[in-house]
């Protein structure tokens, strides 16, 4: 029976090794601190110079007549390492188990020559465990049959447990840590790759499809989003054919309309047919481009808000009107500056139409960014405030009757804020007059 076979490169088993190879790692960079640290602090006996040491003081006592040798034996004590003499072997206190002398014990037997007759050696371990004070010790026997004892204490690594311990402790965070940078670097890398080219798409419509890289659900998921992209452009290709047949469908009977309204001889009935003429016109028109929208795939730069936002105001001057502006003198933005001038000009004219007294403002909190558009004019009722945004609403009778408009200007407006990450919200100022909200996201 052949069972499928699992992909091997996935999150779980990136992080199960991930854990495999920081404990390892762990205990490989604390192994070697330990052997480093125990050749530093304890070095081989052959290397510590303490043989060479022992030879000459052995070779000065076993050349002093036996009067002279306990003083000697004295002087050439220090404190961590004691001479003693002794006649008899009885007179040494040591334990019943002799250590096996491998380590420099031909050296020292080539250092020593006939001056001795046998070598012992014994090690901490080899004293009883009450013996709370166990020593290094190493027995000769002179020629004579005198014996000297070198007793050193047992030798540590020069630190505190306490510091060993911290030390160990360290190691093993940083090797983790090192590891876990290293993983999450691999698996991250791939996401980072993802997001950009998913920013990239929202930005530029005719981005190409991203490559699948990364863990097998890294892949998976882009694979996902290459279908889901291409299905999205070939739906607005196939909805952009589709608009560019029905405008010329629309607009060829209208101009047959015009023309036979020529031959009407009511002046009355011809105007108002050429009125309802222009207005399904002007309707197609606003249709149109609200679902071709050309500024969506207006490609995302680096942009100075504050100017774009003083362009607008000193157009406006130009045409006569005032509109007071408060904010920076200067703000870098990435996005597209072309649909967010139509969003930020939507609502001017919305103020300017239907109110009075417009303020654009301009604020930078942590959070983001914020345009403001404020008015004196009647509001909005509360009921609509979320209603005004969609495409088709229009709520003359609370604005003003006589106005025209067919209600996408504030739904294309949200819209190219959403496509920035954004925003834009309606609210009624408790001074009176609407507030309109542009919320963008730190780019």
């Amino acid at each position: 029976m052949n069972w499928p076979r699992r992909p091997t490169d996935t999150v779980a088993r990136w992080i199960a090794l991930t854990i495999a190879v920081a404990m390892a790692a762990a205990l490989l960079l604390n192994a070697l601190f330990i052997q480093l640290a125990g050749v530093w602090a304890k070095p081989p006996l052959t290397q510590s110079g303490l043989l060479e040491q022992i030879a000459v003081s052995a070779r000065i006592l076993a050349a002093a007549t036996p009067e002279q040798r306990p003083e000697l034996a004295r002087a050439g004590s220090t404190e961590g390492f004691s001479i003693h003499w002794f006649n008899r072997r009885n007179q040494v206190d040591l334990p019943a188990v002799i250590d096996e002398f491998n380590e420099g014990h031909e050296l020292l037997k080539r250092l020593l020559g006939d001056t001795v007759q046998t070598i012992e050696a014994y090690s901490p371990d080899d004293w009883p465990k009450p013996n709370a004070d166990r020593p290094y010790v190493m027995v000769m026997q002179l020629q004579d049959g005198s014996w000297l004892t070198y007793s050193a204490p047992d030798r540590s690594w020069g630190v505190s447990a306490e510091l060993r311990y911290s030390i160990i402790f360290v190691l093993g965070v940083v090797a983790t840590l090192a590891v876990a940078w290293l993983a999450t670097r691999r698996l991250a890398t791939p996401l980072e790759h993802f997001t950009r080219a998913a920013r990239r798409f929202a930005s530029d419509f005719h981005a190409p499809p991203i490559e699948p890289i990364g863990p097998q659900e890294v892949r998976q998921a882009i694979v996902a989003f290459n279908t889901m992209q291409a299905q999205i452009q070939h739906f607005v290709a196939d909805r952009s054919q589709m608009l560019a047949a029905i405008s010329h469908d629309l607009r060829a009977p209208l101009t047959r309309m015009r023309l036979r309204g020529e031959f009407i001889e009511d002046s009355e009935q011809q105007r108002k047919l050429f009125r309802d003429v222009d207005e399904m016109q002007s309707m197609i028109n606003a249709a149109l481009d609200f679902f071709r929208d050309d500024a969506r795939l207006e490609q995302a730069t680096p942009f100075d808000l504050a100017e774009l936002l003083h362009t607008l105001v000193d157009d406006y001057r130009d045409q006569g009107i005032d509109i007071p502006y408060h904010g920076p003198a200067k703000l870098v933005y990435i996005g597209r500056p072309l649909g967010l001038k139509r969003v930020v000009t939507n609502l001017l004219e919305n103020a300017l139409k239907y109110a009075q007294a417009p303020v654009i403002s301009l604020m930078a909190p942590h959070s983001g960014l914020l345009i403001e558009v404020s008015d004196s004019g009647p509001g909005i009722p509360e009921a609509s405030l979320q209603q005004a945004l969609e495409p088709f609403f229009r709520l003359e009778g609370s604005r003003n009757s006589t106005s025209g408009g067919v209600g996408l200007g504030l739904s294309a407006a949200s819209a190219i804020v959403r496509e920035h990450g954004g925003r834009l919200s309606l609210h009624n100022r408790p001074e009176g007059g609407l507030l309109a909200r542009v919320q963008l996201p730190r780019s």
